[in-house]
Formats: C-alpha cells, structure tokens, sequence
C-alpha cells in the first residue's frame, strides 16, 4: 500500500472519503506484514544496487523518487536490523606537500558567487593503497555540478599526474577563457609544467589558504565519497584492476547515477541537463570591503567631493581594481599584495588606497 505515484496518503483518503486515521487503523489490521515486507525489500534492493554505498538519507529519497512514501526514520530502523547501514569513516591523512618555492596564488574560489557550469574547476590528489603498493588519484571537478570531468591514476606522485587528469578535462569541456581552477598549494599544482598548461588555456590559477582543506571543501567531499564507497569496500590487486573499478565508479556510477544532496538528490548529469540551454553569464567575484574600493558610474558622475588632501573621492571606477589586476585575465600576485594599503587622514577616515 505504500505504492502511490504523485498521489498522496491524504489525497488518496480525502478521494475515497475515509480518514487517514481509519485508514491506517486498516492498513495495521490486514496488511501489516506485507507493507512491512514491502518496505523492507525494496530497501535491499537500493542498497544492493548501491553496493551499500548509500546511507539512510540516500535510500529515503531513492524510495520517495520510486513512489514510496516512507520516514526517514523507520528507514534506519530497518537498515540497521538488516545490517545495511553504510561502511563507517576511517582516519583523514594529508597527503599535501606544500613545503616549495614556487609561486602561489590568491584563493578566488571562496569569492566566487557560480552561476553554471565551467565557470570554478577545482582539482585534488589523493593516494589509495593496493595490496603491495601505494598509488595515486588527481580528478578535477566541476565545482557547479559536482561532477568529476578529468581523473588520472599513476604511481608517482609527479606534476605529470595532475596534469594529464586537467588535460583530459579540457578534453572534455573545452573551456572558455577567464576559467577559474582551485587547487591547494601542492608542489605539484604550482610546479611550471602545471602553470603552462593554465596559461595555454587562459585559465585563472586559485590556491586554498595554507594547511585549510576547508578552502577546497567540495573536491575533498568527492574524494570522502569515494573511500568510504568504493575504496573502502573493495580489494585491489594490480594498477590495472584499480583502473577498471575506478572507471565504472567515476563515469558510470558516481557522475551518472548516484544522489548527490547537494543538486536537490539528482545526480551531475541529471543537474547539467536540467540547466538553461543558453550559456549563463560568468560568476561574480567579490572582494572585502569593495564598496569602499569601487565607486560606480553614477557616483563617478554625479559626486566628485575633494576630501582633506585635495583629491577625489572617486579615485577607482567600477572597472578598475585595487592592486590593478586587469579584467578578465589577470594573474594574480603573491599573497603580501593582494590587499589594497590603506591611507588614513588625520581625521581618521580613509582617504585612499594605494597600489
């Protein structure tokens, strides 16, 4: 009884005109066991299909998606008397060595307001162990849709790891220019061979703040999903072996199939196709304090007050930064001059910014 299409228990009872208390008391009387057993079987089958990969909340919205109207509540329930709950979370361990003399980059990504696709990639490596050795994953994601667009799997954690996993992404997408990609500030996303590859393509390069993984929450969400789902839960016995399960995970399962909360329980290509056909307009980038930075067309026209040392108040327009960066393709200084010096008057108040 738990089978209703787009019909609900109140909608059905107000239809054949009895209560839903006088319908439940029926139910509990005459198909107590079969609804139960209902319930219970198409859980296994979710989770079996799933190869226990989903939790409770996953199975509650796959159930309501197949027409069954069932509480989160009595899903854990049942899945923890079957045994179906999913696999438990191991120890995190860093494998980011940011200890180089290469450049980094100011973190954009955390000032990006998204608003479509290939717009925020965002890249991360991780390691996973085999029976007799350890080997190593780069994906780079689209940060809009979560889906993984370009993965690499090698036994050497060298530039040429991450490299390959973005040339393939760009395979893929073949991204416009102004593309923003983050990554955190491993040797190998700051190392030259990766930087070319950037500039070839007119990508935007962003780095986390240091030991922050917070910073590059959304790849390193994808990697959790993918230790506790399939890593996890499988035995390796080669490279090769690896690359298979990896590729039915990553491109049939994961990108195609598997509930992603945060896309409303869609999956990436499910999100990506219920996008706009039209292009979206790119993101926006917001900076601390840029309403005292910037001064709009109107206000550059309409008010130009000298201040105490004779200058304009409307020394930067709306298309001029505070560190001059040039819009769209700018590339972004060392830390220490991302942020505008501030001049104070003997009042007080600021009175400009220098560059």
């Amino acid at each position: 009884m738990s089978m209703q299409g787009n019909l609900g228990i109140e909608r059905m009872c107000g239809l054949a005109q009895v209560s839903r208390a006088g319908f439940y008391r029926w139910l509990v009387e005459r198909e107590p066991d079969a609804e139960e057993m209902q319930v219970r079987a198409a859980i296994q089958k979710i989770a079996i299909e799933h190869k226990r990969r989903y939790g409770y909340r996953r199975v509650t919205a796959e159930l309501r998606q197949r027409g069954m109207i069932v509480n989160h509540k009595r899903v854990v329930r049942l899945m923890r008397a079957d045994n179906l709950l999913a696999l438990q979370r191991r120890a995190f361990l860093s494998t980011t060595d940011s200890a180089h003399s290469f450049e980094v980059y100011f973190n954009l990504a955390a000032r990006m307001t998204l608003s479509g696709i290939n717009q925020l990639w965002i890249a991360d490596i991780t390691y996973i162990r085999l029976q007799r050795e350890f080997v190593y994953l780069a994906v780079v994601l689209d940060a809009f849709s979560r889906k993984v667009i370009g993965w690499s799997l090698d036994r050497s954690l060298s530039s040429t790891l991450p490299t390959t996993a973005l040339q393939r992404a760009i395979t893929n997408r073949k991204p416009r220019p102004g593309l923003v990609h983050h990554s955190d500030r491993g040797v190998q996303y700051a190392s030259e061979e990766y930087g070319k590859l950037l500039d070839e393509h007119q990508m935007i390069p962003s780095m986390s703040r240091p030991a922050n993984p917070y910073d590059n929450a959304r790849c390193e969400s994808f990697i959790k999903t993918l230790k506790y789902e399939e890593i996890y839960a499988g035995e390796y016995t080669s490279l090769e072996n690896l690359q298979r399960n990896l590729t039915d995970f990553i491109d049939r399962y994961y990108n195609r199939q598997r509930l992603h909360s945060a896309l409303g329980y869609r999956s990436p290509e499910a999100f990506e196709t219920s996008l706009p056909s039209e292009p979206c307009l790119g993101s926006k980038v917001s900076f601390s304090r840029h309403q005292e930075i910037f001064r709009s067309d109107e206000d550059y026209s309409s008010s130009r007050e000298p201040l105490t040392n004779g200058s304009s108040n409307s020394d930067h327009r709306l298309d001029e930064s505070p560190t001059g960066y040039s819009l769209p393709s700018w590339s972004p200084p060392l830390l220490g001059s991302a942020s505008p010096a501030r001049v104070h008057s003997a009042s007080g108040r600021v009175t400009r910014y220098e560059k």
